[in-house]
């Protein structure tokens, strides 16, 4: 069974195809990764040089002397890049979750590899919320947040996307940040359980402190 999640259909929907059908929950297949890397991403080496990158002088500006960064380092980072466009500057507890979901080492922060791989899937969910928000009206409505997500790879259930919509979604709409911390959420808990799926069968056994730290961390 494979776990694309945040692969594959990124930027349009081309990952889409109306009426198909498959099993619950199911994924379809997406790419063979290499360790350490993420699917729809580059995997960014210890070795690689940030001289003379553009994202660099965001970062360094507001990294620490330990070259990473925290989540409220995170969001200031993130709002003076300008990233998030005319829609708001991502809160603090979506920018918490974004250093989570790369956060491989469990440190609390984020450094500039993972800035680099957290940027590009940034933009890349902000194409595919634009596609969407035709009025631009800054927000998405729930049908359309469903079929952003059937894009990025995902087949869940009706249950599960009902339950996603309620958790993220304001009076029956859903604003950008919220959009990418659920985009943020769903690519860290899929990565989560593949990583446990050795038999790729959709089927994991948890012990309870794995599956905390786990879900209490995102």
């Amino acid at each position: 069974m494979a776990y694309p999640g945040y692969g594959g259909g990124f930027g349009n929907f081309s990952g889409y195809v109306a009426g198909m059908q498959m099993q619950r929950g199911q994924l379809l297949p997406g790419p063979i990764l290499l360790p350490g890397a993420c699917s729809g991403y580059p995997a960014y080496s210890d070795s690689y040089s940030a001289a003379g990158d553009p994202m660099w002088t965001y970062f360094s500006a507001i990294a620490g002397q330990d070259g990473e960064v925290d989540a409220e380092e995170l969001q200031k980072c993130l709002t003076q890049s300008g990233i998030s466009g005319t829609y708001s500057p991502f809160s603090l507890e979506t920018c918490r979750i974004m250093i989570a979901m790369l956060d491989r080492d469990y440190t609390g922060k984020m450094g500039f590899n993972e800035f680099k791989e957290l940027w590009a899937a940034l933009n890349a969910w902000k194409q595919n919320f634009m596609t969407i928000d035709q009025d631009q009206s800054g927000t998405v409505e729930h049908h359309e947040l469903n079929q952003a997500i059937a894009a990025m790879g995902y087949r869940l259930s009706p249950q599960t996307l009902t339950a996603i919509v309620k958790r993220y979604s304001k009076n029956g709409r859903i604003f950008f940040d919220d959009y990418v911390a659920c985009c943020v959420k769903l690519r860290a808990l899929t990565d989560f359980f593949r990583r446990r799926d050795h038999l790729q069968q959709g089927v994991v056994n948890f012990m309870y402190d794995d599956f905390l730290q786990g879900t209490m961390t995102i």
